[in-house]
């Protein structure tokens, strides 16, 4: 769904979730009483909890804040910036993934997509990624690899070390990363990585790396998720930094792993991600291909794969999977 440059102004201007009348709406954009209705009709279509009370005008339950292209490339790093070609805001898209899956030719740097909402946003192994508008972080990263597709396996591990580091000026208690993508708080998902990948299993190559954070959750939204979640309002209530502040610490932290992936590997990162892994010593189900594998996690190897200790054949290393915990009774 397009957001009309009208829609937006009345967005903008509603965004303090206090009441505004339509008559102070219309004047203040040089336009009808019955112009301003449509649009708070248009805005309530899109999933945004509006208020209409007599006597009181127009309110916005939640406050809502747009994202800023000018503020996100404001709050980025000089050495961030260096490795930024193109950064794209959505109003509304199927997924920013496929979106840049879907773009041919290459660029020397990274080309950033950001959505407001997602119609067909993407998480592992088929899941959909629930995308209200503007309520969380959607966003992918295309950077084209030389190194190939089998030496960048790893490169999910790597991006759940980079979302660590940017939260940590937050004193967030709790953070964990759970095979091979998950940012966890207190068992409770924060962020989901997704890596797509296309090219030649030794040469030149492209990947997607999609990003989703959960910043303020709408309960009702949330309830149709089929796992435990949490977003940074639960954790932080009002001192949750604004989407964005919080997109350009992403970006800040994740562009240079990014850009330095031909050259360092996974390496640099197994130690922060083991410091950070909430699944060691856990009783786990691991499925793959149709397979249930039962068994208790010993950590991840070198080359980033998860090692378990099965019920049925010993240890063992898995390449890719979706890992559950399980409840073991004694």
């Amino acid at each position: 769904m397009y957001l009309s440059k009208l829609q937006k102004k009345v967005l903008v201007l509603m965004s303090d979730g206090k009441f505004h009348s339509g008559n102070e709406i219309a004047e203040k954009l040089g336009t009808s009483r019955a112009v301003v209705w449509n649009q708070v009709k248009g805005l309530s279509r899109l999933g945004i909890d509006m208020n209409a009370v007599t006597g009181r005008g127009y309110r916005i339950q939640r406050a809502v804040e747009l994202l800023d292209s000018e503020k996100i490339r404001g709050g980025l790093s000089s050495h961030a910036l260096q490795y930024l070609s193109d950064l794209e805001i959505h109003d509304e898209i199927d997924s920013t993934n496929s979106y840049l899956m879907d773009q041919v030719g290459g660029f020397s740097n990274a080309t950033v997509c950001l959505a407001e909402s997602q119609s067909a946003g993407k998480g592992r192994t088929g899941r959909k990624w629930i995308s209200p508008f503007a309520a969380n972080i959607y966003m992918s990263v295309l950077w084209h690899f030389q190194c190939g597709v089998a030496a960048i396996a790893g490169l999910s591990l790597a991006m759940g070390v980079a979302v660590i580091r940017a939260l940590q000026p937050y004193s967030i208690t709790g953070l964990g990363l759970k095979w091979p993508n998950d940012v966890l708080r207190r068992d409770q998902k924060l962020a989901g990585i997704l890596v797509e990948v296309s090219g030649d299993t030794h040469g030149p190559c492209k990947a997607v790396i999609g990003f989703g954070l959960n910043w303020r959750m709408p309960a009702h939204v949330g309830s149709s998720i089929d796992q435990k979640w949490t977003d940074m309002e639960s954790i932080m209530g009002s001192a949750r930094p604004q989407r964005n502040v919080l997109v350009p610490q992403l970006l800040n932290s994740v562009l240079p792993i990014i850009a330095n992936y031909d050259k360092n590997g996974l390496a640099p990162y197994l130690d922060e991600w083991r410091k950070s892994d909430c699944m060691t010593n856990k009783e786990v189900c691991l499925y793959l291909g149709g397979h249930q594998i039962n068994g208790r996690v010993e950590g991840i190897d070198n080359e980033g794969m998860i090692v378990m200790q099965t019920d049925s054949q010993g240890l063992r290393r898995f390449a890719s999977g979706e890992v559950s915990f399980r409840h073991v009774v004694s």
